[in-house]
């Protein structure tokens, strides 16, 4: 199993270039089911959820053929021959996005069977929201097994959605994206209201409109589809990663460096950024695609509590939290999205951390002097909160279970060498690499 070795006590210098947005790429490539023709998409990050899915889509009779060049990464998906609209246990229980599937099965086969999601264990996100939805657009659909079983009949075969009012409980990404694909494809006009508004939800948008789709108001609270029949091919661009732009800034400011984050969409930092400056960081836009982030004296305790988008985001809060531990004073952090995503805090404390916590209330003292441990991952970005730990305290750090970190960031342990950190991975790598990336 994985592991990093980290010596603490580098500051980050220099330009350090984001990958494309995990989260953007998975429901993109979901909605490649949509239509017979290929769907091309740029700038994949080659991460092990985005295998994960490409496994997927492949065992339900999908071709998935990835180009790598040096400009970009491409990956060209053709569904013309669906001939199992599954998506099994066995490939699907190491990823959350496994309910992405569901609602383009639905609206092109009239079918689908999709595993229960599996991935990071930081909470409850309840699939009732997509279920409730998809039965009203005219779904009928069973659990059983670990399995939801759906199907849109008409008489002698599978049959076509109809549009429908829907108006969502609560905020879902995943919720708003997975029955945005249902609808493209929908029988008559479907109104979605108290969407999600994050920038993946806006990137899945632009493509299935590239692909043919009506669809009016993204990144709003309301959304209002045309069903169109038939979708065609398209070629899309996928954004910036805007949770690893986040987390290499707070690499940057943790550290005390002068770090230029490269390839990334400031406008979608907007929460991040200003919390940063509020907490003593020096922080520059650059351009369109580029932030840099400096020392400016020592930091100071600054709260956030987490929100939908555009709120400071749930996927920063635990690398924010390694910030706050290097910050004068004291530090409130609320989760609001995730009832069980503190699991980071432990190990922090076995770092030296002061940290309390009540609810989803965590008190943070600081600034604290951090001293190298053995501490474990327990999820995707709790890893990375790990790290920026590591990269202050003294000593030398093991942060095991390292695989969590692989699923959404892309050669992150390079990037952060390339830029001066002293990171090196020991164990079976997670790809074939030319070389290791080595003590810098």
């Amino acid at each position: 199993m994985d592991k990093f070795v980290i010596r603490g006590g580098n500051p980050l210098m220099g330009v350090i270039r984001v990958s494309g947005a995990k989260n953007s790429a998975l429901p993109c490539m979901a909605a490649a089911l949509l239509t017979e023709d290929e769907v091309t998409l740029e700038n994949i990050p080659k991460v092990r959820d985005i295998e994960t899915e490409r496994r997927l889509l492949e065992s339900m009779g999908a071709d998935v053929a990835l180009r790598e060049g040096e400009a970009q990464d491409q990956t060209t998906i053709s569904c013309r021959k669906l001939s199992d609209p599954v998506a099994r246990y066995e490939i699907v229980k190491t990823m959350r996005a496994s309910s992405l599937v569901l609602g383009p099965l639905i609206a092109r086969m009239g079918m689908a069977r999709v595993a229960m999601p599996g991935g990071c264990a930081i909470g409850g996100r309840p699939i009732d929201l997509h279920i409730k939805a998809l039965e009203k657009m005219g779904a009928a659909i069973a659990q059983e097994h670990g399995y939801l079983e759906a199907r849109v009949d008409a008489g002698n075969g599978a049959g076509r959605l109809h549009g429908a009012h829907l108006v969502f409980d609560r905020i879902t990404v995943t919720g708003t994206e997975d029955l945005l694909m249902a609808a493209v494809l929908a029988e008559g006009e479907t109104l979605m209201e108290n969407c999600a508004r994050e920038p993946e939800v806006v990137d899945l948008a632009a493509l299935l409109t590239a692909m043919g789709a009506k669809i009016a108001g993204a990144g709003t609270a309301t959304m209002r589809v045309e069903g169109v029949t038939s979708l065609h091919g398209a070629r899309y661009r996928i954004n910036p990663d805007r949770i690893e732009a986040g987390t290499f800034l707070m690499a940057g400011a943790i550290t005390g460096g002068d770090l230029t984050v490269a390839n990334c969409n400031p406008a979608h930092l907007g929460a991040a950024i200003a919390k940063l400056r509020e907490a003593g960081v020096q922080v520059d836009v650059l351009s369109e695609d580029a932030v840099r982030v400096r020392a400016a004296g020592r930091l100071v305790a600054a709260g956030i509590s987490t929100e939908e988008y555009p709120g400071f985001p749930t996927d920063m809060q635990a690398q924010y939290m390694a910030l706050a531990t290097q910050a004068e004073g004291v530090s409130l952090v609320r989760e609001n999205i995730f009832e069980n995503r503190f699991m980071h805090v432990q190990e922090l404390v076995r770092m030296g951390a002061n940290i309390k916590v009540e609810g989803s209330m965590a008190t943070v003292r600081g600034p604290a002097r951090l001293s190298a441990a053995a501490v474990m991952c327990s999820d995707l970005r709790a890893s990375a909160s790990l790290v920026l730990a590591g990269l202050v305290a003294e000593g030398e750090s093991i942060i095991d279970r390292v695989y969590h970190m692989d699923r959404g960031y892309e050669r992150f342990e390079e990037k952060l060498v390339g830029v001066g950190a002293q990171i090196q991975r020991m164990g079976n790598v997670f790809a074939p690499r030319e070389a290791q990336a080595v003590v810098g």
